[in-house]
């Protein structure tokens, strides 16, 4: 657990000089976390109140309004003080998924219907419920609808989830009209059709006046990520499309011409049941850009947000206002549900085309973060839940605070594309030597499958090796020459080697990832402008041994007839493997690599999530060979008390998997290692 500096030197102060300094020193090593500058705190609610938030919304005089999806509005008087006043506003709607208020009125998006409510008597209760539109349901329980937010000329953003089909119940299918759409409705009740390929449409934003949305990992989405919704853009999701035959569809683009395009993947076997299409890793697949010219009104993310990584079910997206939170101000905050934490976006105009690069912000909400608004005093309100949907987060709701003390976290504050490569601005001044190092840099670049299966593994990844770096005089920004930009590509980019200039702290969050929709023009960098300098390469050289020309190699036993020089031989083999097996990897060693191929996102190492806890997992005896083999092709029906199937995931490398099996079986009850593992079946586990 962390302590905090000047609680530290109090309790320093009447101890012997000697270990005031190495307590002094040993804080000046340690860089602060997240939780250093921004503190999560408790907004407390009335004993046996169930705060499920599906909305939130500032009143002029600073309540906060709250939605609940059990159908529940409050009004919470003096909310950021140490005891808000909880006043019941309405009861009895269904599954409220967003809230706003205007003009004196709130509306909320029911399943079915934008409502407004009213308290005409003054009593501080709703009196006039009133249904501004309402919108066709099959009765399909993935129906959720979200919203509203209220566009410039006062008229209100909805939309509606997919729902799943019957047969193929992995594919979202639009069984009513509107559904898989964003809807614009006037406050006279008049609909207008105004986008479509939306699947998951839990976050809507409005950004300067104009419409953003968060959509989640599924079918025909390979990863999470934040879209600009133009009126007539179609996002990629098929469902929607069986309406743009619809005289007031913008779109005009039919499923037919989308399909000549991309496979739909509608196979049946021999009993003539349908086939799930499942992750090849054979098939190296169509990413969505290839498609851009060839699909109308086709739009691409604004940023991708790498699965698994920055979030599995992005939720709510929110600008930062002008002095709040300090150096991110009109920046993008976006939170997401199955992770229980929020990220933070920049967005930047190339070519007349958003485009921008994603951080992480703050994570370990007690659920999942479904909503936010602003306090009056510049704090953030955070409504949570995970009924159903499950959570990093252990609680099943919450309504909680995020509050920036004012001290300034040592942050990559921007990210922008440059003809050459990218500049990074830093919200205080780095290390120059550490910054001047290329060493210091990775950048790598990828992108995803366009295809109907549930989600892609990142695909056609590329180094991109970081040639030269020039740091500004006031050490406020690095400007980073990059070979071989790659136009419609996530970029990947970390900056584990760069320290500030003073503390020598690492970066809070030295992880980024660059979505790069258009490659800007303008001057490049020169080489003679831009440091070179690669500490890793300096010391590669310095570690390399020189060759021993005169020295004789030592003699080898000879091989036996039959086998092959330098081959190992079984008892050998046997106690390497055995010495491999002792030494399992820590979690440190694997944590990487659980993050790179996604496995964060839905377990974790002893607390059920999405899927089961790995020391769950190890109690089952699998050898690591098991482990691996259940990662390619998982057996769902080992594990019947999870609602959602874990994917195939051919794409991890061998060798990645077995460190990840060993880790995972080290975690067993009693062993230290995954050495003596019993050999089971894994279909009979």
């Amino acid at each position: 657990m962390k302590t905090n500096h000047k609680s530290l030197l109090r309790r320093a102060a009447g101890s012997l000089l000697t270990a005031a300094v190495l307590t002094s020193a040993a804080w000046a090593q340690e860089s602060p976390k997240e939780e250093d500058f921004f503190k999560i705190m408790r907004v407390t609610a009335p004993e046996g109140t169930l705060l499920e938030v599906g909305g939130l919304t500032v009143l002029p005089n600073g309540d906060l309004g709250v939605a609940t999806r059990r159908g529940d509005v409050f009004v919470v008087e003096n909310p950021t003080s140490r005891r808000p006043y909880f006043r019941k506003f309405a009861s009895g709607l269904h599954e409220i998924l967003g809230l706003v208020y205007k003009d004196g009125a709130f509306y909320c998006a029911q399943r079915g219907e934008l409502t407004k409510l009213v308290d005409s008597n003054k009593d501080g209760k709703a009196d006039v419920f009133e249904t501004v539109y309402a919108w066709p349901l099959s009765g399909h329980y993935h129906e959720y609808s979200f919203g509203p937010k209220v566009a410039p000329d006062g008229s209100f953003f909805v939309s509606g989830n997919v729902a799943f089909g019957d047969e193929e119940w992995w594919r979202g299918e639009s069984r009513v009209p509107w559904r898989g759409w964003v809807m614009k409705i006037s406050p006279d009740g008049q609909l207008q059709p105004w986008a479509t390929g939306v699947r998951s449409p839990a976050g809507l934003g409005m950004i300067d006046g104009e419409l953003f949305y968060s959509d989640n990992q599924g079918d025909w989405v390979g990863s999470g990520g934040i879209w600009h919704v133009k009126k007539g853009a179609f996002i990629g999701h098929p469902a929607g499309l069986r309406w743009t035959n619809m005289p007031n569809s913008p779109v005009k683009l039919t499923t037919e011409q989308l399909y000549a395009k991309a496979d739909p993947q509608q196979k049946k076997n021999a009993e003539g049941r349908y086939i799930k299409p499942e992750n090849n890793a054979e098939d190296k697949g169509t990413p969505l850009y290839t498609l851009k010219d060839q699909l109308p009104g086709l739009q691409l993310p604004v940023v991708w947000l790498p699965h698994g990584i920055f979030g599995i079910s992005n939720s709510e997206i929110l600008p930062i206002p002008q002095g709040n939170f300090g150096p991110f101000a009109g920046q993008l905050l976006i939170g997401d549900q199955g992770q229980s934490k929020i990220m933070r976006v920049f967005m930047e105009k190339v070519n007349g085309e958003f485009q921008g690069a994603a951080f992480d912000f703050r994570s370990g909400f007690q659920s999942g973060v479904l909503r936010m608004a602003w306090a009056k005093d510049g704090s953030l309100f955070v409504g949570e839940t995970n009924r159903g949907w499950g959570s990093a987060g252990e609680a099943n709701e919450g309504l909680q605070r995020l509050v920036w003390n004012n001290n300034m976290p040592f942050e990559m504050q921007a990210i922008r594309a440059q003809p050459d490569g990218f500049e990074v601005e830093f919200t205080s001044p780095v290390d120059r030597k550490s910054a001047e190092d290329i060493a210091s840099y990775r950048v790598s670049s990828f992108i995803y499958k366009y295809h109907p299966v549930y989600g892609s593994p990142p695909i056609n990844r590329e180094e991109n090796p970081v040639k030269g770096v020039k740091v500004s005089a006031d050490g406020m920004k690095a400007r980073i020459i990059v070979d071989n930009l790659r136009r419609y590509h996530v970029h990947e980019i970390r900056l584990d080697g760069v320290r500030s200039k003073d503390g020598s702290y690492s970066l809070v969050h030295p992880l980024s990832y660059y979505t790069l929709n258009n490659i800007p023009t303008g001057q490049k960098l020169a080489m003679s402008e831009v440091s070179t300098v690669n500490s890793e390469a300096s010391a590669s050289a310095a570690n390399t041994p020189a060759p021993a020309a005169t020295k004789k190699p030592a003699t080898a036993a000879p091989a036996k007839a039959g086998s092959k020089t330098g081959a190992v031989t079984k008892p050998a083999a046997k106690a390497a493997n055995t010495v491999a097996a002792a030494k399992a990897p820590t979690y440190d060693e694997v944590k990487g690599l659980l993050s790179r191929h996604t496995c964060l996102a839905c377990h974790q190492t002893e607390k059920r999530q999405v899927g089961p806890a790995y020391i769950d997992v190890a109690k089952r005896g699998y050898t690591n060979e098991q482990i691996v083999q259940l990662i390619y092709n998982p057996k769902p029906q080992n594990w019947p008390d999870y609602a959602t199937e874990m994917p195939p995931m051919p794409q991890v490398p061998k060798a990645d998997a077995l460190k990840i099996a060993a880790w995972i079986n080290s975690l067993a009850p009693g062993q230290k290692g995954a050495a003596a593992k019993a050999t089971k079946n894994p279909d009979e586990q």
